[in-house]
């Protein structure tokens, strides 16, 4: 059972403070919450390694899907595949970060990995500071927590710059508008990369300019020049761009092939996004501990959740029983997606009956943890809970 310590000061007001209002939830439900989950150092460890041995299982599956072309199988648009086997085959693509989404690793429970978030995760901001602010606030070690997010952030940003010395320093972030968290993500990856001697701006998505021949610009406010950019984080879902915007996969494709700019997260992070990648995972790993048997088929002997391949926030994902009966479901805008089937497997609950799903940030190592508490299908009205390390 999930052990929760509560902690007298709420981070509300702080949140206030720094204008992350969207943080406070909706409804009578806070979504950053007083509530902290304790977790054994040994449990950190498990965390940690576990996500170390996933992603080097992610690699191995990755270029199994490039080698046998399942594109298609992966639901990976076609206009995207040509940027994809560049992005992977050039090192200075470096995949920034992801976020690994695990079951288990309480009571003695193996870890098991329920996907990974790896083009546009987010949870950034709550799980790098706002946990950590919380326990100095209610006086207690800020060490004690599996989180250096940010700093490794800043390795990263690092790493980048120097595996790409041939370009500018330069750095254009992007997100759609009318989202405040996603805006909010941005602001502390824009500060990491500024601390890893990156010079930054912003624009949204509409505003940034693309050229086959040259690269990607931003114009200069109250003028008719133009700003270029030799990198280009963009909180947009590559399927999004290939579906939705060919045009753009085209440019970008150029952009990339040309050495005109780099893009994060990577294009081939979309082998990763692709919840198809869990049944290549178990095709290449059967049986493997931190795995669950993944099939395109509802498996008939055991319950399964079925999940689109490019579901967000639990949008239509379902439990089904033995057999295909839908047992409970989310309702969302993804449901002419292609379909895979995860044997089900309990979240770790507290004494109320809520679960528990842990996120580990993986960024180039493991660095940081943190928990979505909601029902047994975790959806975008789950609540982030902090932990301390006892």
């Amino acid at each position: 059972m999930i052990q929760l310590k509560s902690l007298a000061n709420h981070p509300e007001k702080a949140l206030q403070k720094v204008g992350w209002d969207w943080m406070l939830g909706a409804d009578t439900a806070p979504y950053v919450v007083s509530d902290v989950v304790v977790v054994s150092e040994e449990q950190a460890i498990q965390y940690y390694e576990a996500a170390g041995t996933l992603y080097e299982m992610l690699i191995e599956a990755g270029q199994y899907a490039i080698d046998n072309q399942l594109f298609k199988e992966m639901g990976i648009p076609e206009n995207l595949v040509e940027l994809i086997q560049l992005s992977w085959q050039d090192d200075r693509h470096i995949h920034l970060y992801g976020r690994f989404d695990l079951a288990g690793g309480i009571d003695g429970e193996p870890v098991k990995l329920i996907e990974f978030n790896a083009d546009t995760a987010t949870c950034i901001p709550e799980t790098a500071v706002v946990q950590w602010a919380h326990l100095r606030m209610n006086g207690l070690d800020e060490s004690q927590q599996f989180n250096t997010l940010y700093e490794t952030l800043v390795n990263q940003f690092r790493y980048l710059k120097e595996a790409n010395n041939d370009l500018d320093a330069s750095i254009l972030f992007s997100t759609m508008r009318g989202y405040p968290e996603d805006d909010t993500n941005v602001a502390l990856l824009t500060e990491a990369a500024r601390e890893a001697g990156f010079d930054t701006d912003f624009a949204y998505v509409e505003e940034v300019e693309f050229s086959n021949g040259e690269g990607i610009f931003k114009m200069v406010p109250d003028s008719n020049d133009f700003l270029r950019f030799d990198f280009w984080f963009k909180l947009v879902p590559w399927e999004y761009i290939g579906n939705d915007e060919p045009e753009l996969a085209g440019m970008l494709t150029e952009i990339v092939k040309n050495r005109k700019a780099v893009i994060l997260n990577p294009a081939y992070t979309l082998l990763f996004q692709s919840k198809y990648i869990l049944k290549v995972l178990w095709d290449l790993y059967p049986y493997h501990p931190l795995l669950l048997q993944t099939e395109r088929y509802a498996l008939p002997h055991k319950k399964s959740v079925r999940k689109v391949l490019f579901g967000r926030e639990g949008a239509n994902v379902s439990i089904l029983e033995k057999g295909g009966e839908v047992l409970e479901t989310v309702e969302g805008e993804y449901d002419d997606q292609p379909k895979i089937y995860q044997e089900y497997l309990d979240f770790p609950t507290d004494g109320a009956g809520n679960s528990y799903q842990a996120g580990v940030f993986y960024a180039g190592e493991a660095c940081a943890l943190g928990f979505r508490r909601g029902g047994r299908i975790l959806d975008n009205k789950a609540q982030f809970v902090g932990h301390l390390v006892s």
